[in-house]
C-alpha cells in the first residue's frame, strides 16, 4: 500500500525497547529502501514487581539502526540493531530480522482493506549481562509470527490492529503482543497515537521465588500508549520525533520515552 506518505520509523522492536508494534501497514515498493537511524531516552520512575509497585529508578538511552527493502510491491524485508545503556551496562542488544507479505488487499471506494502475515526472529549479538535491574535484554531467540489488520481512506486516515505468538528459548517465557494504532499519513507529514501491550505467559517475578533468581525467567507484561508525529523536508529525507508512557505491567519499569530519528528513503 503506497497511498499518502510512505513512512517508516526506527521501529525500536527489541524485548526490552518496547515498540509500537514490530510491523505497520506500509510497504516500501518493489526495489525501493528505507533507512532509519534513531535514538532516545526513558525514565523509569517505579517498578512493577508482579503485583508490588517498588520505589525504583533508573535511565536508558538507547539508540537504534533499522533498515526495509521492498522485494515487490507486497513484500518487505526489514533488520533492525539496537546499542543500549542502562547504568554501568551499555552493548548492543539483540538483532531482529522481520519480513512481511500483505496476502490480501481490497480496494473499495474511498478505502482500502489490507491482511499481512508476518514471521520474525530476533537473537543476542553481544554477550551483555543478565541479573540485575539495569539489565538491557533476557538474552532470549526469539522466534515471532504476526498477522496484521490495517484499514486506510485515500484521505490518508488509518487504523491498524497486529498481533502474533512470540516463541521465546532459552527459560524466557513466550508472549502474546498486540497493538492498536490510529493515524493518518499524507504527502506533506504522518502522525500516530498506539496502545501497545504484551502479556507472558507463567516466570516469576522480581523479589519472587525461588530465591537466588533467574532474570531469564522473568515473565514480563505491559501496557503502553504513545504517539508519533514524522515530517519529511526534501524529497527523500526528513525526521521524526516520538513519546511513550508504560502506565502498567509486571517486571518492567513504569514512565515515559521520548525518541527522535532521521529518515532516509532510497528511491
Amino acid at each position: 500500500m503506497r497511498e499518502g506518505l510512505v513512512f517508516w520509523v526506527a521501529l525500536l522492536c527489541t524485548p526490552m525497547l518496547f515498540a509500537q508494534g514490530t510491523i505497520d501497514g506500509f510497504y516500501r515498493g518493489k526495489g525501493s529502501a528505507t533507512i532509519v537511524l534513531g535514538g532516545g531516552y526513558k525514565k523509569g520512575t517505579a517498578y512493577f514487581a508482579g503485583n508490588e509497585k517498588l520505589d525504583i529508578d533508573r535511565e536508558e538511552f538507547y539508540v537504534n539502526l533499522f533498515g526495509a527493502f521492498g522485494i515487490t510491491d507486497r513484500f518487505d524485508v526489514q533488520v533492525s540493531v539496537p546499542y543500549s545503556e542502562i547504568g554501568p551496562n551499555q552493548s548492543f542488544q539483540d538483532i531482529q530480522f522481520f519480513a512481511k507479505y500483505a496476502f490480501f488487499q481490497q480496494k473499495k471506494h474511498a478505502t482500502t482493506l489490507q491482511l499481512t502475515a508476518a514471521l520474525g526472529f530476533s537473537t543476542p549479538i553481544s554477550n551483555y549481562a543478565i541479573g540485575g535491574l539495569n539489565d538491557i535484554g533476557q538474552q532470549a531467540t526469539i522466534v515471532e509470527p504476526k498477522v496484521m489488520w490495517h484499514y486506510q481512506y485515500d484521505s490518508g486516515w488509518f487504523a491498524t490492529l497486529q498481533t502474533g505468538y512470540a516463541f521465546k528459548f532459552d527459560e524466557v517465557p513466550d508472549a502474546l503482543p498486540a497493538t492498536l494504532k490510529l493515524g493518518k499519513a499524507s504527502h506533506t507529514w504522518y502522525f500516530d497515537g498506539y496502545y501497545d501491550s504484551q502479556y507472558s505467559f507463567g516466570g516469576i517475578d522480581y523479589r519472587g521465588t525461588p530465591r537466588p533468581q533467574n532474570f531469564k525467567e522473568f515473565a514480563v507484561h505491559y501496557h503502553k500508549i504513545g504517539g508519533t508525529v514524522y515530517k519529511p523536508f526534501f524529497r527523500n529525507f526528513g525526521i521524526y520525533v516520538s513519546a511513550s508512557y508504560v502506565f502498567a505491567g509486571r517486571n518492567i519499569f513504569q514512565g515515559p520515552g521520548y525518541g527522535f530519528g532521521l529518515v532516509y528513503d532510497v528511491k
